[in-house]
């Protein structure tokens, strides 16, 4: 089983030692500071992710007393009232509007105890998405710092203007530049990968795809770039 899962310590490990990496390379660069924060938000999210593997146990407690309460009140009203003698129905015509007030209150009763047990799903649905948000920022922000590292910077007939912002000038400099900004946005799809692993719920698991999609996208724009790089060597 050990390769068939993603282990959430791994995927810190991984985090940790990019940062390292870019610190050594480019120690003074905003990347760093990206990295750090991918750091800290995998490991927060980590542990969020282990957290809704465990059943939220006030609603199920919740739910198991609305499940009694309803079968006390439906044997309380079905075998202790004397609905008949109360009515002065015959007891045929009782008969056969107590089985259909019996079937009435079952199938409210149970389309009341699916909606309870589906309350967990959607809080936990609303839990993954709260998280998602923030690594789908980070996301832009990754995306963001790659924007300005143009190869089109390293030919001899490039000429910056008075607002262009800082280029890396090597082209081996470059390139692992960008190599490192995939290697981040790889590590945020492992990471959203970790509520679908959580929480087997359709929904969830779309939106996990949306963050794989969005990160795979951009990283492949990404190799387009380095791929200039290494035909200009």
């Amino acid at each position: 089983m050990r390769y068939r899962t993603l282990d959430p310590k791994l995927i810190v490990a991984t985090a940790e030692r990019l940062e390292e990496r870019i610190a050594d390379r480019f120690p003074q660069s905003g990347l760093r500071g990206v990295a750090a924060e991918l750091v800290s938000l995998s490991r927060d999210l980590a542990t969020a992710a282990k957290a809704l593997e465990e059943p939220i146990l006030w609603l199920r407690g919740l739910i198991v007393a609305a499940f009694i309460a309803g079968v006390l009140v439906f044997v309380f009203v079905g075998t202790i009232l004397p609905l008949d003698r109360l009515s002065g129905v015959p007891d045929a015509v009782q008969s056969v509007q107590g089985i259909e007030a019996s079937i009435n209150t079952i199938i409210l009763a149970v389309l009341g105890f699916l909606a309870l047990i589906r309350t967990e799903e959607r809080i936990k649905r609303k839990k993954v998405f709260r998280q998602l948000h923030g690594l789908r920022s980070l996301i832009h922000v990754i995306d963001m710092h790659q924007l300005t590292k143009d190869p089109a910077a390293l030919s001899t007939d490039f000429k910056p203007t008075a607002h262009s912002p800082e280029r890396i000038t090597d082209p081996a400099d470059l390139a692992r530049y960008l190599d490192y900004c995939s290697e981040m946005l790889s590590i945020t799809g492992k990471v959203a990968a970790l509520f679908a692993q959580s929480v087997n719920d359709d929904v969830v698991i779309d939106g996990v795809n949306d963050i794989e999609n969005l990160s795979s996208n951009l990283s492949r724009k990404i190799w387009q770039k380095i791929t200039l790089i290494e035909g200009r060597r």
